[in-house]
């Protein structure tokens, strides 16, 4: 089943590729602007992200009140970070599909040419970029790939107030509170690095002619 998935996911790839490139616009135009929505959301969830440490951290210094507000508000911000987290595994998953197509083809058109000056030149452009997209896609997997021991952390205290809705439940919150702002600032600074690499990978391929799409055809 899951492979049939796959093989459909493919099929509805290739359908929105052709779509859009009968259109006039190519792998390339694509791969800009799901670099661009990548980054965006990289933004968003580092932005979430920090209002969730900052509400965490207001939380640890309870002093008396309802114990249920406290709970409810910290499952909030749970459950947008994870919401966030799981846009950015999104994003940056479309990132990758439209770069093998378009790193897949761009190999397949190097034996169309004639001219082996030209071959040679577009071929070197082709390894360049993918250096540039490597750099990039590292960079983005890395910043992926520390979401989740933060949302694990932040779970585990969402769960344990709920279950112990009482002084000692907010104790925990102070005591994990140094773990907390340590992960979440290893993330934000792995974030902010993705979204520096999507600026310039984005620069790299944007020319004066190159066109823009408004919407990502996924």
């Amino acid at each position: 089943m899951e492979a049939m998935g796959r093989a459909l996911k493919a099929r509805l790839q290739r359908f929105y590729f052709r779509a859009f490139e009968s259109a006039g616009h190519h792998k390339r135009d694509i791969l800009v602007i799901r670099v661009e929505q990548a980054r965006d959301s990289l933004e968003e969830a580092k932005v979430q992200f920090q209002s969730a440490l900052e509400r965490f951290s207001e939380l640890t210094q309870f002093d008396g009140g309802h114990l249920e507000s406290v709970y409810r508000q910290l499952k909030i911000e749970y459950d947008y970070s994870q919401s966030r987290a799981l846009a950015v595994k999104d994003r940056i998953d479309a990132v990758e599909t439209v770069a093998q197509a378009l790193f897949k083809e761009w190999q397949e058109e190097l034996e169309q040419y004639s001219n082996r000056s030209l071959r040679s030149s577009s071929r070197q452009k082709m390894k360049l970029t993918q250096q540039h997209y490597g750099q990039l896609i590292t960079a983005m997997r890395r910043a992926e790939g520390k979401v989740d021991p933060v949302l694990r952390v932040f779970n585990d205290q969402v769960l344990y107030l709920k279950h112990n809705l009482n002084a000692k439940a907010i104790a925990s919150l102070e005591h994990e509170l140094h773990a907390m702002s340590t992960g979440v600032a290893g993330l934000i600074g792995a974030m902010e690095r993705s979204i520096s690499h999507a600026n310039l990978f984005v620069e790299s391929l944007n020319g004066p002619a190159q066109k823009v799409l408004t919407s990502d055809p996924r």
